[in-house]
């Protein structure tokens, strides 16, 4: 049956509204003209597969993955590998749920549709909290970087270039922001397969001491580090320690899920991205703390030093850097620290671009006040722009004396935050995984359906809240009580539960019941602008059948014939 043209057709309209909100969708010819959230769908699927990257992979991958070295390669390797299944399985959950209902911020809204109201508000905040403060983190590491070449350079003027530059990469239409991390991800895919080679190629003996050392590192001081205790119990400690870094860095579905409200396909595209994030857990994250704890022992002197004097956001604090300079390999540490200068400032850019977007979800929902849903023609929420880059001036704080340790702390303070998100998407598919069933609604007939549910979820709920938890047990321990380190592990977790009772005594929200959980939504305005668009692909793949049998024929001195369709 062959296609019809879709250009030759009348344009038909189809609208849309949302019960929860009332908020009106215009399907155009299957293009849609107006959404909930009034942003535009012009990200691409290689664009948005590099914008995940270029959030999920920064700093902690490639310099503070040392203080996890510290604890012990095995370690390190042990904890990296059980934390990515933990996280695999809140992405497959958030893939099930993103791919059926694609809005932007997903996970926010579909707490507030599909949990409570206050529930949604508690993750928002959460969320934007944790994104926005770790710009000026990142801002701060590239400051830092610029250092392994000289220390002369004004930190004002470069804090003062990042924030104009990401301000520029952000206010444009959001496809231009998309490019732009494109070839900024690309940079740091660069990196990895640089740090990979080194690994492998030093290991065999290319190095200029000849040295095939293999996995010598793993032996001394031996693949478990001792850790506040001695024995067993200290080897113990130091792989609960390694876990919190893995903890730290492995991250990645919650910035694909953000963007599924501005990709052109968010069916399509968004079940091939949700799907990558398996491979991309098992090569950067698992394959990069396979390869420094081969190319770096966990006793190696320089990195003791540089760690306990509180560099890490130096590029001399990178394992690998301080790796190469051990082997006395000459040029690579330049290149690598290169590349991580736009390692850093894409993750930078990612956070301003997904600290701004999840604002404007709050606004949404009336979770922030409503001038925040103010987008240009562009379809960019631009006040929320403003207040992330607004978060990002808190760079200047480094300017101060001492004023480093005062904005590490702030951005520690938060990285529960990272915890608190993936626990309230496991509560959130558990509470949409209800609602299916209540409402008789068959998950062979969703457009991706994950793996082993809701078993899985339940495991990594259990995994995640356990994290959470003892992420801050040592200060507990005799002797070792620090009220600040108290304050900055736990103070998300509090925070999201004052955020969440506070709202909710103040609202009087209840909870969704799960035959009133709206699972229609935007649902049909997503169907009729996919079924548009891969009707439209059909179309282009008929012409461009047509121009290249054309070509042949004319070459063979025949005319062409239509081709079966």
């Amino acid at each position: 049956m062959s296609s019809p043209s879709i250009a030759s057709e009348p344009k038909a309209s189809v609208t849309k509204m949302n019960s929860k909100t009332s908020d009106k969708t215009e399907v155009v010819n299957g293009e849609i003209l107006h959404v909930p959230d009034h942003l535009q769908r012009h990200l691409t699927p290689r664009q948005v597969q590099f914008v995940a990257i270029g959030g999920s992979i920064g700093t902690a991958l490639f310099v503070s993955i040392g203080y996890g070295l510290m604890r012990g390669a095995a370690s390190l390797l042990i904890a990296f590998v059980l934390h990515a299944l933990a996280i695999a399985q809140v992405n497959n959950s958030l893939a099930e749920m993103t791919v059926f209902m694609p809005v932007s911020a997903a996970f926010i809204h579909h707490a507030s549709a599909w949990v409570d109201d206050a529930w949604g508000f508690m993750i928002g905040w959460n969320f934007f909290l944790f994104e926005a403060l770790l710009i000026p983190f990142e801002i701060t590491a590239l400051d830092m970087v610029l250092t392994f070449w000289r220390d002369d350079i004004p930190s004002a003027a470069v804090i003062t270039v990042c924030i104009v530059l990401y301000a520029l990469c952000n206010a444009l239409m959001v496809k231009y922001f998309g490019e732009t991390e494109f070839w900024l991800a690309g940079g740091k895919l660069l990196l990895i397969g640089i740090l990979f080679f080194f690994t492998f190629i030093t290991m065999v003996g290319g190095n200029p001491q000849h040295d095939a050392y293999g996995f010598r590192n793993w032996s001394k001081p031996g693949p478990f580090v001792e850790y506040i205790d001695k024995g067993d119990l200290g080897r113990f400690h130091g792989f609960l320690a390694a876990l919190w870094q893995a903890a730290f860095t492995i991250v990645g579905p919650e910035y694909l899920a953000t963007v599924a409200g501005e990709a052109q396909r968010p069916r399509t595209t968004m079940k091939a991205a949700f799907k990558s994030v398996y491979w991309r857990f098992g090569i950067f994250f698992i394959g990069g703390a396979l390869c420094v704890g081969i190319v770096l022992p966990a006793n190696d002197p320089t990195l003791l030093s540089v760690l306990s004097s509180g560099e890490t956001g130096t590029g001399a604090a990178s394992p690998f850097v301080i790796a190469m300079k051990n082997m006395n390999v000459g040029v690579l540490p330049h290149l690598v620290n290169a590349l991580l200068l736009t390692s850093i400032y894409s993750a930078g850019n990612a956070y301003v671009y997904c600290s701004s977007r999840s604002l404007y979800g709050l606004a949404l929902n009336g979770h922030a006040p409503k001038f925040l849903t103010k987008c240009t023609e562009q379809g960019v929420p631009i006040y929320c722009l403003f207040v992330a880059l607004a978060f990002a001036c808190l760079s200047f704080l480094k300017v101060g004396s001492g004023s480093v340790k005062v904005l590490t702390w702030l951005t520690n303070l938060i990285t529960g935050g990272t915890l608190v998100t993936y626990i309230v998407i496991c509560i959130n598919y558990l509470f949409f995984y209800r609602a299916l069933k209540a409402q008789d609604f068959n998950r062979s007939d969703l457009p991706y359906r994950g793996y082993l549910q809701p078993y899985g979820t339940w495991v990594a709920l259990i995994w995640l809240m356990a994290v959470e938890i003892f992420y801050g047990y040592a200060i507990f321990l005799r002797g070792r009580w620090d009220m600040g380190i108290f304050f900055s592990n736990y103070t998300m977790g509090f925070l999201a539960i004052c955020l969440f009772c506070g709202w909710k005594i103040l609202k009087r929200t209840k909870f969704v019941r799960p035959e009133h959980a709206d699972l229609v939504w935007i649902r049909p305005a997503v169907d009729e602008h996919e079924a548009v668009m891969a009707g439209n692909e059909n179309e282009v793949r008929l012409r461009r059948r047509l121009a290249q049998m054309v070509r042949v024929n004319l070459k063979l001195g025949r005319a062409p014939r239509s081709p079966r369709v």
